[in-house]
């Protein structure tokens, strides 16, 4: 049952907030385009998706990689909501709960090939009010990861198929220049364009809080940096020029930054829950316990996600070059090629840091994501020699069982 599962009922569901009215828990609302939670509608769609679908962000590219799936009957939905082993999707007649089938389960090699918040998946309705499964997920285009905590090998997708990464932080006492720069990394290596979206400028002073936003501008590697503060009425409407027709944003950032106040204010009124942070330190109290996906009034898909204790790099790949372009621009005229910046003669990062046109934070800063980076790369070198070794004896062990059933013939 949804209540069982920390699910919202039918009329407390999210889907098109700003057009559709509360219903009875049966989930039949005034101008409602399907049934409510618990079944997939089965009705035939359009030669083109329906309309909803596409304001959920299907295109063309879905629609080829969906081709497969719909000649064997399948429906197609967009995951709004993990929790524990069941899943709520939108699909173009409904919203439903689903589980994954055993055919995605068989197949799954790891956690990342499980849906996501975000992702596109084929669906196989319901039978005789049961819940819908979960046949397969389709390609994704983008997809925000970090290592799973507790298992320094293991990918954890936090959202999909995201266009626009919002990175939010507050201008508070929790404010972190730092942080900043390693969920800009996490958010450059996803696919998607960030945006920083620097929240609570209410609590400063005008000219602090532009100097605030000029030091964030001056590691932001060309993303754009918005100041706001959510007291301010329409203070949020700079965000809705990334969030057109189609579009997916996703707000990622540390808890008590105003994440789920602007979700709140982009739609027009008080979806999700808020609270404050604690006066002490400015830090926040989890208040959003799960990565969900609202589709708002007007345009536009958001995700929002629950503040983060610890984003540990899972793959920053190229990403730390984009980031960290001023260091790696001064690296061009250190002696050394591969000059790590360290204690090298004649560096000129370091030479920059001494002449005060490079702030020492920001090398250390580079320094510690490079060997957090470098530490990742071994560990996965390592279970990937684990898991060689694992399937040649395996391998070893079939053949031989192969050669005395031959033998005994």
């Amino acid at each position: 049952k949804p209540d069982d599962i920390g699910i919202a009922p039918a009329k407390e569901r999210i889907l098109d907030v700003g057009q559709r009215s509360a219903g009875n828990r049966d989930g039949q609302d005034a101008g409602t385009v399907g049934p409510g939670i618990g079944a997939c509608g089965e009705e035939e769609a359009d030669e083109s998706m329906s309309d909803l679908l596409r304001r959920l962000g299907w295109d063309g590219r879905l629609d080829d990689a969906f081709a497969p799936y719909a000649a064997e009957g399948l429906v197609p939905g967009r995951v709004a909501l993990e929790h524990t082993h069941i899943y709520r999707v939108m699909t173009e007649a409904s919203e439903c709960l689903a589980r994954v089938s055993g055919r995605l389960r068989h197949e799954a090699s790891a956690r990342a090939d499980f849906p996501s918040v975000g992702d596109w998946v084929a669906l196989s309705p319901a039978d005789h009010g049961g819940d819908a499964r979960i046949v397969a997920v389709l390609p994704r285009r983008s997809r925000f990861s970090r290592r799973a905590a507790g298992d320094p090998t293991e990918e954890q997708i936090v959202a999909s198929n995201i266009d626009t990464v919002f990175l939010v932080a507050g201008l508070d006492g929790d404010f972190n220049p730092r942080r900043i720069e390693r969920y800009l990394l996490v958010a450059t290596e996803s696919g998607a364009a960030p945006v920083i979206v620097l929240n609570k400028a209410d609590v400063l002073e005008k000219a602090d809080a532009d100097r605030l936003a000029d030091s964030v501008r001056a590691v932001a590697g060309g993303a754009p940096v918005h100041t706001i503060s959510c007291r301010v009425p329409g203070a949020v409407d700079v965000l809705r020029q990334y969030l057109g027709p189609g579009a997916t944003g996703a707000l990622l950032g540390s808890s008590g930054v105003g994440k789920s106040t602007i979700v709140n204010r982009l739609i027009g009124h008080d979806l999700l829950k808020t609270r404050d942070v604690r006066e002490s330190d400015s830090r926040g109290r989890h208040t959003s316990t799960a990565r969900q996906l609202v589709l708002l009034p007007e345009a536009g898909v958001l995700i929002d996600t629950p503040g983060m204790r610890e984003l540990q790099l899972w793959n920053s790949g190229e990403s730390m070059t984009a980031t960290f372009d001023d260091i790696e621009a001064l690296a061009e005229a250190c002696r050394f090629r591969d000059c790590r910046h360290r204690q090298e003669p004649a560096c000129a990062v370091h030479a920059a840091v001494g002449a005060g046109t490079l702030s020492a934070g920001r090398l250390a800063s580079y320094h510690k994501l490079q060997d957090e980076q470098e530490h990742q790369v071994r560990q996965l070198d390592q279970r990937a020699q684990i898991e060689e070794k694992r399937r040649a004896k395996l391998a070893t062990k079939a053949l031989n069982k192969r050669l005395v059933k031959r033998d005994e013939r």
